[in-house]
């Protein structure tokens, strides 16, 4: 039986989460404020079996499916909430799982980085997908396990404050977010990322 790694639900996907999140997606793109569920199991290629499950069950369109070396990663989202609980309750009773058996988060980093160096700013900027760090800034990074929840720790401190998404990764060992503004908003932002993984991880 596959290990439920995450089991994340997003009510509203916000702007910038998702533009981030659409410059590397081959599937279907989401639109903003859609309700989306996304899911990662171990191993990984028993993804493929739920997303069967997820895709024929409900008025859902698949946004990424991704099967790594270790982990399997879903993305589904609809305009439809209704839809979106469905088809992610369907993939629970083909696990023989509850969302609550899901690995709880686990921050493994977190910092705000004041008054960025420019050169600081250039090596960040040299990788990112996203918005662009620029000198005086101020950066929060954070890291954390299973790699698939950095998209909420990214949505719920969008909603939160008026900050940059400058890269966030959700697939892989760890993931990370990197957030660029103001101090007090990336702050506030901070603590709107670091509380809902807290709050996922009670």
């Amino acid at each position: 039986m596959a290990e439920l790694r995450s089991f994340i639900f997003i009510d509203q996907l916000q702007p910038q989460t998702l533009c981030y999140i659409a410059t590397w997606m081959r599937g279907s793109l989401p639109r903003s404020n859609m309700a989306a569920q996304i899911i990662e199991v171990a191993p990984g290629l028993d993804i493929e079996a739920l997303t069967d499950v997820a895709l024929k069950h409900a008025e859902v369109r698949g946004g990424i499916l991704v099967v790594e070396r270790l982990f399997g990663y879903l993305e589904f989202h609809s305009r439809s909430t209704a839809a979106v609980k469905a088809s992610a309750s369907a993939v629970l009773d083909a696990l023989e799982a509850r969302a609550e058996d899901a690995t709880r988060p686990e921050i493994l980093a977190a910092r705000v980085l004041t008054r960025i160096d420019d050169q600081h700013a250039f090596l960040i900027n040299r990788n990112k997908l996203g918005s662009m760090v620029i000198a005086g800034e101020s950066l929060f990074v954070l890291e954390m396990q299973p790699a698939s929840y950095a998209i909420i720790a990214a949505n719920e401190a969008e909603k939160a404050a008026n900050v940059k998404i400058v890269d966030y990764r959700m697939i892989g060992a760890n993931g990370r977010l990197y957030l660029a503004g103001d101090e007090a908003e990336v702050r506030n932002a901070r603590d709107a990322a670091v509380q809902a993984l807290q709050g996922m991880a009670a």
